[in-house]
């Protein structure tokens, strides 16, 4: 903690948790091969099979964040999030398959069977693990810090962006009906923001609590960054082999794992 106790301004702090974003994924060489063309489509099966990981995660990491509060007009806003990605029917004469469906979706248009899918036989360790410590976030802290961890959100929208810009003229193959994911997520993403990031700025007051606030914010970013790792070294980078395929690896993934390209 910095030994000047005086408190940011609201607009300093705000600047401060943007100014995170140079470690948001978007710069992961992963994900630079997957938005530049450079990848082949096992890594690109391999991507979305270990992403969806994560994506059944958030509703589960979002009820937890909810069984932590309280407030009964903070849980009604935030369950919008569940509904965002479990769906819902019936809804007000309104019903939506939800984001985990979206993601599915996006995974049978590049190959994939829902089997494989949702039974998460392609997660690996890394993955998995990046993604359990953030559940365990959730369901550990106040409610208050989770959903500041909540802000990487703040970066999402341009990763979606350059996604729904590149893939379609790098990736022909894969069906435009599978990237309804991310144009959903482009507004999800900025109104979920909108109410995470008031909350954050309204809760984390002092000086320690915002430095405090963005630790947290910098432990998410790692979760995103370390799952991005786990896949370059399984999956490979340009110009760098998969771990398994690689002179000397005696990792058993190298004789046991099944590869994804059906092509």
């Amino acid at each position: 903690m910095s030994s000047n106790n005086s408190a940011w301004s609201r607009d300093e702090f705000e600047h401060r948790l943007r100014e995170q974003g140079k470690a948001y994924h978007i710069h992961h060489p992963f994900n630079v091969m997957l938005n530049t063309g450079q990848a082949s489509r096992e890594q690109i099966r391999g991507w979305v099979a270990n992403r969806f990981c994560y994506q059944v995660a958030i509703p589960i990491k979002d009820a937890a964040v909810m069984a932590n509060c309280d407030d009964r007009e903070f849980r009604r806003e935030w369950i919008k999030r569940i509904l965002d990605h479990d769906g819902f029917d019936d809804l007000n004469g309104q019903s939506d398959e939800g984001g985990i469906e979206a993601w599915i979706r996006l995974g049978l248009a590049v190959g994939l069977t829902r089997e494989e899918i949702t039974d998460l036989r392609h997660v690996i360790p890394g993955v998995r693990f990046a993604v359990d410590a953030y559940i365990e976030f959730a369901r550990t802290r106040p409610w208050q810090e989770s959903v500041c961890a909540s802000l990487t959100e703040l970066f999402a929208p341009a990763i979606h962006k350059q996604r729904l810009a590149t893939w379609p003229e790098h990736y022909p193959w894969i069906d435009n009906d599978g990237l309804m994911y991310f144009r959903n997520r482009v507004t999800q993403a900025r109104r979920d923001v909108e109410h995470g990031l008031g909350i954050t700025l309204d809760y984390f007051t002092t000086r320690e609590l915002q430095e405090r606030a963005l630790e947290i914010l910098n432990f998410k970013l790692d979760v995103l960054w370390q799952m991005n790792d786990a896949l370059a070294v399984r999956y490979g980078l340009p110009g760098q082999p998969p771990a398994a395929l690689r002179p000397g690896n005696s990792s058993i993934e190298a004789t046991t794992d099944v590869s994804l390209d059906n092509a």
